[in-house]
């Protein structure tokens, strides 16, 4: 049986974005973020209930900032006391997993989307998106990317700024361009 876009993209296969399927998962998305980016300050709960919504799953008391954007918002998986600043993106076209008690700061984006370093390949429309893995009690400062196929080890914080361009450990302090340990906590 031939696997559909959806789960050639969740397989970290080259698939098609344009899919008629992920199209329309888009679009039910962008809906629900586009009511959630327009609340009103004190709808705090009605804010929580299209988060709830949107995500794959989340725990307990999330808070996330408007304006906030997605591919899907389905392909999110957060923990208890997720905290998301203003202005965060989230290109969900794999898996992204938040562990518990994560903040992320304004201007965060993490990025599971990537296309083909061959030219020809790019310009057939193929994309392909790897999982991202945040683990708890990560702090991602302001401005912050992380690249596709990335996992951050548990209680580690990441400068604002920095390009986590490969695998983090747990219980570091690590920033900059491209992001690396700068000390063990």
């Amino acid at each position: 049986m031939q696997k559909t876009e959806r789960e050639k993209m969740l397989a970290n296969e080259p698939y098609i974005a344009t899919d008629r399927e992920l199209v329309e998962m888009q679009i039910t998305a962008q809906h629900l973020l586009y009511t959630f980016n327009l609340s009103l300050p004190n709808e705090v709960e009605k804010r929580c209930e299209m988060i709830q919504a949107l995500l794959g799953a989340v725990g307990q008391n999330p808070i996330i900032q408007p304006p906030f954007r997605c591919d899907y918002g389905c392909h999110i998986y957060a923990g208890d006391n997720l905290y998301i600043n203003y202005d965060c993106i989230i290109l969900d076209c794999n898996k992204v997993y938040i562990g518990n008690n994560v903040l992320i700061a304004p201007k965060v984006q993490l990025y599971t989307a990537y296309h083909p370093l061959d030219p020809e390949i790019r310009k057939s429309g193929l994309e392909m998106a790897a999982p991202i893995m945040i683990g708890d009690q990560v702090w991602l400062g302001g401005g912050a990317i992380v690249c596709p196929g990335v996992t951050i080890g548990e209680n580690t914080t990441i400068g604002a700024g920095s390009v986590v361009t490969k695998d983090m450990p747990a219980n570091v302090v690590a920033a900059g361009n491209p992001c690396r340990v700068i000390r063990d906590l």
